[in-house]
């Protein structure tokens, strides 16, 4: 015997179906050649080893005589996997091969993760004036997309009709087809072409979607913009992008823009603006009427200390959580005058002698 098939794949002879098939996964997992750290020449050992070991008649003739007689990879007089040339590889030893039943969760050693189909992500600019970008506001919009079929409901079939076994899968939902590869040929499992994995199709295909379940048809999409949102925010909306047949609809993304405001600008949840005042009311006091994003508001601006005063409006600002908002920040420009008249001088020269 050249090869103890059993030491290779680390069972006892009296090993289970299961058990076999259980250590080759773990090994071809481990060894695969397209894997980082794998081992050609180990991966060829344990495929050969569980191409005899899984089939009862090879295993029987290898038991009893060390080796296979149907020109199988356990056979001495043939090269077998024993100084194997992959790029002269033809027709040597096949084994039958599920990836699908051997692999299960390893699939991604093959080339990517089986997933389920996804519709395409949907992208729109909504454009804001600042006063809506700080309260939010709901928002219809009107989106050219693929969608669930209006009639049918995404299920393909005119209503009130029955569906039948899908004739493609025979109701499996996958097609498998046999593939060649280095290492000998594979049953690949894919999903059904016909029924997209559903295992059922209509007896009558829907008149509106004939059938797909999807339809090109112009949706009203409600987006609620929450308060505070900044220029270039991003708002995701799950579930509302285009639809695909017998997949998971994408997502709709919304980017918002906000048009400057002349008056105001924001600061976190704090709103900031500016007020001119007069000398003379900056020196003695005075009461201003102010816009405020909430309305015209009055307020006093008492005499001021240094030019460029902040005056607080407690809860006139952003709206945060639990109804609490930010406040609304005023700073107070003192307005030089631009020409004085000779009284206006006079004036001014007593308060200099005053020390003023």
């Amino acid at each position: 015997m050249s090869k103890d098939y059993y030491q290779l794949l680390g069972i006892d002879k009296k090993a289970t179906k299961d058990e076999i098939k259980k250590a080759f996964r773990k090994l071809a997992h481990q060894y695969h050649p397209d894997k980082k750290g794998g081992d050609e020449a180990k991966f060829k050992e344990v495929s050969e080893a569980y191409s005899v070991l899984s089939d009862d008649k090879k295993r029987s003739e290898y038991d009893s005589y060390g080796r296979v007689f149907q020109g199988g990879a356990g056979n001495q007089n043939s090269q077998g996997f024993d100084g194997f040339d992959f790029s002269q590889f033809q027709g040597g030893a096949e084994f039958d091969v599920d990836l699908n039943d051997i692999f299960g969760g390893f699939s991604d050693i093959f080339g990517g993760r089986s997933r389920q189909a996804r519709g395409r992500d949907i992208s729109i600019d909504i454009e804001l004036s600042f006063k809506e970008s700080v309260f939010g506001l709901t928002r219809k919009v009107l989106i050219t997309k693929d969608s669930t079929c209006s009639r049918c409901v995404g299920s393909g079939a005119e209503p009130e009709t029955k569906t039948k076994t899908c004739p493609t899968c025979n109701g499996k939902g996958q097609v498998v087809e046999s593939r060649k590869s280095p290492f000998g040929t594979f049953s690949v499992a894919s999903t059904c072409s016909t029924c997209k994995g559903k295992r059922v199709v209509p007896e009558k295909p829907c008149t509106t979607c004939k059938g797909v379940g999807v339809e090109r048809r112009e949706e009203e999409i409600t987006v609620m913009i929450p308060p505070g949102l900044d220029n270039g925010q991003v708002i995701r909306m799950a579930g509302l992008g285009e639809a695909i047949p017998a997949g998971i609809t994408g997502d709709l993304y919304v980017k918002v823009h906000v048009r400057p405001d002349a008056k105001f600008r924001k600061e976190g949840y704090h709103i900031i603006m500016d007020l001119p005042v007069k000398v003379t009311d900056a020196l003695l006091g005075a009461e201003y009427h102010v816009e405020t994003l909430d309305g015209t508001t009055t307020i006093n601006v008492p005499p001021l200390r240094s030019t460029d005063e902040i005056l607080r409006m407690k809860g006139k600002g952003v709206p945060m959580d639990k109804g609490k908002r930010g406040d609304l920040l005023i700073r107070v420009r003192v307005e030089m005058p631009t020409k004085l008249s000779r009284n206006a001088k006079e004036l001014l020269q007593k308060l200099k002698e005053e020390g003023i």
